[in-house]
């Protein structure tokens, strides 16, 4: 799909070399070279696709995703000189979508983008049949009635499995961290939480998954969290 992506990054030099494959791909480019750039940007224009830089002065690419990510689900592909795990990591819980060291080939940042934009396309923000209801694939959750289905058959959850559900088929293929979920679902930082949090998701799936051993839509990113998809 043809899509408006936006490019930031403080060397100029890198997103005029980005723009030039993507309009190629037929794209619609907008540029930015910080953080705050970036967020009018997004403020101005519809965008579908972010890719920016993590080190930029004035507000860095990190920063700039914590405050987009509190209104909209856009794929963000991060880009980085390090090629440290704990920035990737960092990231991936900040909400990136992906995660590209520099130097790049940007045959591959561009295949990246092909598939961000396939999954954004076939998932988006997962409202499938009005505004308060997610579906992905045959799982469907309707937050008006509180109702939960599994290929047509309901499902009945205790209210925190159905908080952390709701959480991650609002956000089809975002990582959330295990502090993230406890926070976001029990309100509270929490010290020590994995086990806790583990157990809600091991039942959860043992209700929405056809063999919760090898699970369908509530995914496992070992060393990072859990995801939808």
């Amino acid at each position: 799909m043809q899509a408006n992506i936006l490019v930031c990054d403080d060397d100029r030099d890198i997103v005029a070399a980005i723009a030039i494959y993507l309009r190629h791909d037929g794209h619609t480019v907008f540029p930015a070279y910080d953080g705050a750039e970036a967020l009018r940007v997004l403020e101005e224009h519809e965008v579908q696709l972010v890719i920016m830089d993590i080190m930029m002065p004035r507000l860095n690419g990190l920063d700039a995703l914590r405050r987009m990510r509190e209104t909209r689900n856009i794929p963000v592909i991060l880009l980085s000189a390090r090629g440290e795990d704990a920035d990737k990591i960092k990231g991936l819980h900040e909400g990136a979508d992906d995660y590209v060291t520099k130097p790049f080939n940007p045959l591959e940042l561009l295949a990246r983008v092909k598939s961000q934009l396939r999954r954004y396309t076939q998932l988006g923000a997962a409202v499938a049949q009005g505004e308060y209801v997610y579906q992905v694939g045959g799982l469907v959750v309707d937050d008006e009635q509180k109702l939960v289905t599994v290929d047509g058959e309901p499902r009945q959850l205790t209210p925190i499995q159905y908080k952390i559900l709701l959480l991650l088929i609002k956000h089809p293929g975002r990582v959330f961290s295990i502090e993230d979920i406890y926070a976001r679902v029990w309100g509270d930082r929490g010290i020590n939480v994995e086990n806790t949090v583990a157990v809600h998701i091991r039942n959860l799936r043992e209700k929405i998954e056809i063999n919760p051993s090898d699970p369908k839509y509530l995914k496992v990113v070992w060393g990072i969290g859990y995801k939808i998809v």
